[in-house]
C-alpha cells in the first residue's frame, strides 16, 4: 500500500511517496542521505509533519522521515537526536529539575524541526537555550558541529535552515539550568494562569502544566478526535513590515530586527474572518479553526488543493482590508496559495 503525506503530516493532506526510508539512528541517516545524494534523486527530508503541506501530487523521489532516537543529559546539557518527539524533551527536562524549555510544552513535531524556526512560544524560543547543534550538509557531504551564531536566527521565524534545504539537522543539544524556578515568565496570559507577576517565575512543572492548558484551549495539543488540531498550527506567519501603515493604526505590534511585527491573527479576525469561518464556504472540508484564528484546519476529508484555496481565500482578504500580504509559516512542497 502506497504511503502518502496524509498519513504523514498533522494536517493529514497529501499525495503519494514514492519511496519512504525512516532512519533509526543518526549514522543510518547519514547514510541514507549520502546514499540519495550520490543517486541524484530528488530528496525531501521531514520530520513529524507538523508543519509541512505537500501538494497532491505527492513526492517524486525518496523521503527519509527522522525517527533517529539518541538521547541523552550531561549535566545541563540536553542532547537530543532529530528525530526524537520534542515534547518527549520537555517532559524529561523538566522531570529532571532542568529548567529552560517548560514554555515550550506540547509543541508537535521533532527535535529537528526547533532551530529550522526557531520554534518559540509564550516568550520562549529556541535560541534562548540552544547550546549547539550537529548538521549534514548536502553540498559537500560533511557533517558538521555548528554553534547557534551560525544558524541565521534574527527576525520572527527565520534561520539559514528555512529557506534551503542544502543542511540536515541531525542532533540538537539544548543548554538548561538545574532549578527549581523557571525562566523569567514575559507572557501576561501565562503569568496570569500562574497567578506570578510578568517577569517572575515558578516551578518548572507548574509552568508546563500551566502551558499545556492554555494550548489546549487553542487547540494547540495534536487530538485525533479533534478535528481543530488536524492543523500545522499556525498557517500564517506574523507579518514583519518596515513601515507600519495607517489601515492598521488600532493592531498591537510587537518590535523585530526588521521593523514591527503585527500578529496574523489579528488581522485575520478584523478582515472578517472569525474563529471557525469556512465550514459554509467552499464545500466545508477546510476552516479556521474554533479556538484560534490562525490554524487552517482540515475538517475531514479535504485535500491539498482544498487547503491551499481556503488560504488564498484568507489572505486576499486580509489584503484588501489592510493592504497587508500574508505568508506561509509551514514548509509548503510542491503547492502553493
Amino acid at each position: 500500500m502506497t504511503t502518502t503525506f496524509a498519513d504523514l503530516t498533522t494536517m493529514r493532506v497529501g499525495g503519494p511517496i514514492q519511496r519512504l526510508c525512516v532512519p533509526a539512528t543518526t549514522p543510518d541517516a547519514v547514510e541514507l542521505l549520502r546514499q540519495s545524494s550520490a543517486a541524484g534523486d530528488p530528496l525531501l527530508v521531514m520530520g513529524g509533519g507538523s508543519n509541512l503541506v505537500v501538494g497532491d501530487v505527492g513526492w517524486d523521489g525518496t523521503v527519509i522521515r527522522m525517527a533517529t532516537s539518541e538521547f541523552g543529559i550531561d549535566g545541563e546539557l540536553l542532547t537530543a537526536a532529530a528525530g526524537v518527539e520534542w515534547d518527549r524533551v520537555v517532559e524529561t527536562a523538566v522531570d529532571e529539575g532542568l529548567s529552560g524549555l517548560e514554555a515550550l510544552s506540547g509543541i508537535p513535531g521533532l527535535v529537528g524541526g526547533t532551530p529550522v524556526q526557531n520554534v518559540g512560544a509564550f516568550g520562549t524560543v529556541t535560541s534562548d537555550v540552544l547550546d549547539s547543534l550537529t548538521v549534514y550538509d548536502r553540498q559537500t557531504g560533511r557533517v558538521e558541529r555548528w554553534t547557534p551564531d551560525r544558524c541565521g536566527f534574527g527576525s520572527h521565524r527565520q534561520s539559514v535552515f528555512k529557506h534551503s534545504d542544502r543542511w540536515v539537522v541531525l542532533e540538537v543539544t539544548y543548554r538548561l539550568r538545574r532549578s527549581g524556578q523557571s525562566r523569567p515568565i514575559e507572557y501576561a496570559e501565562l503569568a496570569r494562569r500562574l497567578d506570578i507577576e510578568v517577569g517572575g517565575t515558578a516551578a518548572p512543572a507548574d509552568v508546563r502544566e500551566a502551558v499545556l492548558a492554555l494550548r489546549r484551549s487553542r487547540a494547540m495539543v495534536l487530538d485525533p478526535e479533534d478535528h481543530d488540531t488536524w492543523s500545522v498550527g499556525s498557517f500564517f506567519i506574523n507579518p514583519v513590515l518596515a513601515k507600519v501603515p495607517e489601515s492598521v493604526r488600532d493592531c498591537p505590534r510587537y518590535p523585530d530586527v526588521k521593523g514591527t511585527k503585527l500578529p496574523a491573527a489579528w488581522l485575520i479576525e478584523r478582515a472578517g474572518f472569525p474563529r471557525g469561518y469556512g465550514l459554509q464556504w467552499g464545500d466545508g472540508t477546510v476552516a479556521l479553526s474554533s479556538r484560534h484564528a490562525l490554524a487552517v484546519t482540515n475538517r475531514g476529508g479535504a485535500t491539498t488543493s482544498n487547503v491551499m484555496k481556503f488560504a488564498a481565500h484568507i489572505r486576499a482578504g486580509v489584503e484588501a482590508r489592510f493592504g497587508i500580504r500574508l505568508g506561509p509559516e509551514c514548509d509548503l512542497v510542491n503547492c502553493s496559495f
